[in-house]
């Protein structure tokens, strides 16, 4: 008899892999939870960061300002400062309902649906003081969302789990991204802003169905009571005695490795619009093709990883998320032409899309095996906020490196800045070995 493999020209290591990361989406509630949750997360940060960049642009707010409005995401970088009280604390009325992790999750899904309807309603070319208001309220809310879905997903499923959990979470937040960045886009254009950002308000409510759905995790146990300084330092002091030695390059790692990401995205949006063009041809190549191509990415970390190891999976993300902004640099040399030269802005971003997604899965699962149960929330919140703070102070000042640079030399110069990051990896790699994560088996 025929093996089933040479009959479907796939190879079984393929078909394996396939089934593993597939059949959990329909065997195991937890994976079909974390897909629409990751959903919910996709939405509010594209919404007061790169798309609303195209709404900024629109209404003629000058590229500096706009850069300056990246900062809107800061509580993106200090979510850590309150993730120990969501570790620690019931939401009000929902947590008696819910339980801990789900009852935050629904609250703040709430709270980020108010401040989309509150962003709709405003007009940055008359008043940008209230959409940089609601802006920054979206940011407290999106960020309060992620930590207490990233921690109900790190204390839902055990630490083999995470790179399949993190991948699925990742797939819905990339279809949540859909959403926000091409489902907005488009409907700016056919309906205008408001339209727009009252629809996101509306898909939020997806999200609330998976958090319904979900199983509520064991209650952590909660520590002693402290003062707020307590409370922060708490799962900080644990996480560096886990790390013991490696807790300086580890933590740098983490720092550096999504910088060039968050500096590069920044400017991404305008230089688009600056070459001509539309809202649509954006939304269809950083959405839609883009989408496929970021799910072959997610796809493609979820099985590596296991096979490779944890630090050569960074190593390989590190360096082709950064040299991918090459891509990018190539664009703006060759793909102005008023926006005629569509498959040279399809294939730049093509390839800029699958080496985010790819790098974005290995830090993710890297991140997860560095917190322990007992302080998920406080120290996955921690380790994103400080992957995201760097760059994002840089990405402040993007705008005025443009001026001085032009577009094609400032993505040269963010492909750049992975270089050090990548020999940090070497670094860590090599002090630790190459399979796990330090602390992993914690």
């Amino acid at each position: 008899m025929a093996n089933p493999a040479q009959v479907t020209g796939a190879p079984e290591p393929v078909k394996a892999a396939t089934g593993a990361f597939l059949t959990p989406l329909f065997t195991d509630r937890r994976v079909a939870a974390v897909l629409g949750l990751g959903f919910a997360q996709g939405i509010p940060f594209l919404l007061v960061y790169a798309t609303q960049s195209a709404w900024l642009v629109q209404a003629k707010v000058p590229l500096a300002t706009i850069g300056l409005m990246s900062e809107l995401t800061i509580a993106y970088k200090l979510k850590f400062l309150w993730a120990p009280f969501l570790d620690r604390h019931d939401a009000p009325l929902l947590g008696r309902w819910l339980g801990r992790r789900r009852g935050w999750i629904v609250a703040t899904q709430i709270l980020v649906a108010l401040a989309l309807a509150g962003v709709a309603f405003g007009d940055p070319a008359q008043w940008l003081a209230w959409t940089v208001a609601f802006s920054l309220a979206l940011g407290v809310a999106g960020a309060t969302q992620d930590v207490v879905i990233d921690g109900w997903r790190i204390t839902a499923a055990p630490p083999e789990q995470q790179a399949l959990m993190s991948s699925w979470s990742e797939i819905g937040y990339r279809v949540g991204n859909l959403a926000a960045g091409a489902g907005a886009l488009y409907l700016s254009d056919a309906y205008g802003w408001r339209a727009a950002y009252l629809c996101m308000a509306a898909l939020m409510a997806p999200g609330t169905i998976a958090a319904l759905l979900a199983p509520e995790p064991p209650a952590p146990e909660t520590p002693a009571a402290g003062g707020f300084v307590e409370t922060v330092w708490a799962p900080i002091r644990d996480l560096l005695a886990r790390l013991g030695p490696l807790a300086i390059p580890v933590l740098a790692l983490v720092a550096g490795f999504r910088m060039p990401g968050y500096v590069s995205n920044a400017m991404a949006i305008p230089l688009f619009k600056t070459l001509g063009y539309s809202n649509t041809d954006i939304a269809t190549v950083t959405k839609l093709f883009g989408f496929w191509i970021a799910l072959g990415g997610t796809f493609l970390a979820s099985a590596i990883i296991p096979r490779i190891g944890m630090m050569a999976s960074l190593l390989i993300g590190t360096v082709t998320a950064s040299a991918s902004h090459l891509a990018l640099a190539y664009l703006a040399w060759h793909g102005g032409h008023g926006g005629a030269a569509f498959w040279t802005f399809a294939l730049t971003v093509g390839i800029d899309g699958f080496a985010y997604a790819f790098a974005s899965i290995v830090l993710i699962t890297y991140m997860s095996r560095l917190s322990a149960t007992a302080h998920a929330a406080s120290q996955y919140a921690l380790l994103t906020s400080l992957c995201a703070l760097p760059g994002s102070l840089l990405a402040g000042f993007s705008g005025f490196v443009i001026e001085w640079t032009g577009f094609a030399w400032f993505f040269v110069g963010t492909s750049l800045i992975g270089v050090p990051v990548a020999l940090l990896c070497l670094l860590v790699a090599r002090r630790h070995g190459p399979m796990d994560a330090p602390g992993s088996a914690t």
